[in-house]
């Protein structure tokens, strides 16, 4: 894990989000995204990369 980056998870994944519901990918390796900036979130879409 790299501060700022995603987090790398092997797969398949059942995450559970703050309002309960709940999101799965059977991906065989998943980023999570750390930072909150991405669209897609959970998943990482690399707008960690975009600095303001």
């Amino acid at each position: 894990m790299r501060r700022g980056g995603p987090l790398l998870v092997e797969g398949p994944v059942e995450i559970e989000l703050e309002d309960g519901t709940t999101v799965s990918s059977d991906r065989f390796r998943v980023a999570l995204c750390t930072c909150r900036r991405s669209r897609r979130y959970p998943w990482c879409d690399t707008s960690h990369r975009r600095r303001v």
